[in-house]
């Protein structure tokens, strides 16, 4: 928050389980009242479930499709008064391509993706843009990712052979196409999924 304000901008946060309605929804009341109204809304919640487990399968849902559709639907009054407003959703390349051991996970992104454009459809009479944002594997501190690399994983190693670029993503490479995708920069994109993945998918 300090550095957001150093900028000039107003922050605010606090705590929600998107997954229940009735706190997702007070979230995004108190975020519109606390910074005069909501230009950008970016969903980025995910269970990661991957178990074949009707639990897995019910956080999924609640937390990686609902919650987004959730928080649009109680945002879009001020997105609409925005003039500009942008929906940016966070799927992923698990979307397009079979997921046999996140299977959950794999099935609600591409949940969001076809998602991302029926309420762009929808919204743009109300000049809203909504698009989405398919990142491939990123590393970063504390990340699963970093773990199978310190812990040897094989599956580390293959994964890193699939990527033309011979590395893993970085979280700031996926923030700056959230940015774009959300700007006035890509005023004139809508309903599109935007894959970021150094060629990840391009693998045969």
């Amino acid at each position: 928050m300090a550095e957001v304000s150093a900028f000039g901008g107003g922050a605010h946060s606090a705590l929600c389980d998107v997954a229940q309605p009735v706190a997702l929804e007070a979230y995004i009341e108190a975020a519109a009242a606390a910074l005069g109204g909501i230009d950008i809304l970016i969903n980025n919640a995910s269970a990661f479930a991957r178990d074949d487990t009707d639990g897995d399968w019910s956080a999924a849902f609640e937390t990686d499709l609902m919650a987004a559709v959730r928080a649009t639907r109680a945002a879009l009054p001020w997105l609409s008064r925005s003039g500009d407003g942008a929906v940016v959703h966070i799927a992923s390349i698990s979307a397009f391509k079979p997921t046999p051991t996140t299977m959950p996970y794999g099935a609600l992104k591409a949940a969001i993706a076809q998602l991302t454009t029926s309420q762009a459809f929808a919204f743009a009479s109300q000049n809203v843009r909504v698009n989405a944002v398919a990142p491939g594997a990123v590393e970063f501190p504390g990340h699963f990712w970093e773990r199978r690399r310190d812990q040897n994983d094989p599956t580390y190693a293959r994964t890193v052979t699939k990527i033309p670029f011979g590395r893993l993503g970085h979280p700031d490479e996926i923030a700056d196409a959230v940015l774009f995708m959300a700007s006035p920069m890509a005023r004139w994109i809508t309903g599109q999924t935007l894959v970021v993945d150094g060629g990840q998918t391009l693998a045969p």
